[in-house]
């Protein structure tokens, strides 16, 4: 009966975002716009580096692979989410929560050391720009995102390992609208004490690792503006960190509320609204900040689309 039991949960049903179907419409209506918003902008965003020369350079090629895992991470919770707004019963298979999981954690480990390499780049921009093109070659470039998508692999393939190993043999209830670890972990029929101690271990090293090299290379980097002589000087070195600063800003300060904020009674109903913004809101927010308050991007969105009217006039 004991091995039963514990073979028997095949899938999980979500509790979601809310029962009340005005509500129900109101989230489908947004959460439609903003992932399509999120598929368009940071496709676009691709899209614009790769065909526009004046982009080929290391900044935009870190930004086209931060628009893609912003693109990819948005894809592996959205679509399903949006699915299950109406549906009565919200569930998913073991095998397609694993992969939920997975691919959900690859591209958001995976996003944080791209900050990461992109902070290393700006401090090499403007803390050491006569060895800038030295530095920054394209073999570098390649080495700094490939290293976020492979620590990002391990990761994910521990986590998820170790997680799906558990017997689920219990209730299949997870409060909440995608797949994530916490309460997946709480659902298992077994001591989930290691599991719990290497996500704090690999998501703390995560965090704190690329946190420090963005940190180091921020504090250089202020260092070296506030020796610039003249105020335009400074606000210019400043701006072309600015777009990426803001990036940081807000997926950092997102993940830091939800997993070292103490808990409280309605830790569940945050977490979600949370989740929902970092899962669903951030990815959108990207290529906006950086459309918006980079001259060079916008200069270069200019030149296509003059291109095109003029093509068309013709």
């Amino acid at each position: 009966m004991e091995d039963q039991n514990q073979t028997a949960v095949t899938d999980f049903l979500f509790l979601g975002l809310t029962d009340h179907l005005y509500q129900q419409i109101v989230l489908f209506v947004i959460l439609l716009f903003v992932y399509l918003a999120t598929v368009g902008g940071n496709l676009g965003m691709i899209i614009l580096i790769w065909m526009d020369p004046r982009l080929h350079t290391p900044m935009y090629f870190f930004l086209s692979h931060l628009s893609f895992v912003d693109m990819c991470s948005s894809s592996s919770i959205a679509p399903k989410m949006l699915c299950d707004i109406f549906a009565e019963k919200k569930g998913i298979s073991l095998m397609g929560c694993a992969a939920q999981m997975w691919f959900f954690g690859l591209f958001v480990a995976t996003e944080c050391f791209l900050l990461a390499s992109m902070a290393y780049d700006r401090y090499m921009a403007i803390c050491k720009p006569l060895l800038y093109t030295l530095v920054m070659s394209q073999r570098v470039c390649v080495q700094l995102v490939i290293g976020p998508y492979a620590v990002a692999l391990m990761s994910t393939m521990t986590h998820t390992i170790l997680t799906f190993c558990l017997p689920f043999c219990g209730p299949n209830i997870i409060n909440h609208f995608f797949c994530d670890i916490s309460p997946l972990l709480s659902l298992a029929c077994a001591d989930t004490w290691t599991n719990k101690l290497v996500l704090f271990i690999l998501a703390g090293a995560i965090g704190v690792l690329s946190g420090l090299i963005i940190t180091v290379s921020y504090v250089c980097i202020l260092v070296a503006i506030l020796r610039i002589q003249t105020a335009d000087g400074r606000r210019k070195a400043f701006f072309t960190c600015s777009s990426h600063l803001a990036a940081v800003s807000i997926l950092y300060g997102t993940l830091f509320f939800i997993y070292v904020r103490p808990s409280s009674s309605s830790s569940l109903l945050i977490n979600k609204v949370i989740s929902l913004f970092y899962t669903v809101v951030i990815p959108m927010l990207n290529p906006l900040i950086y459309s918006l308050r980079n001259k060079e991007v916008k200069n270069a969105f200019s030149r296509k689309f003059e291109r095109k009217n003029c093509l068309v006039s013709r």
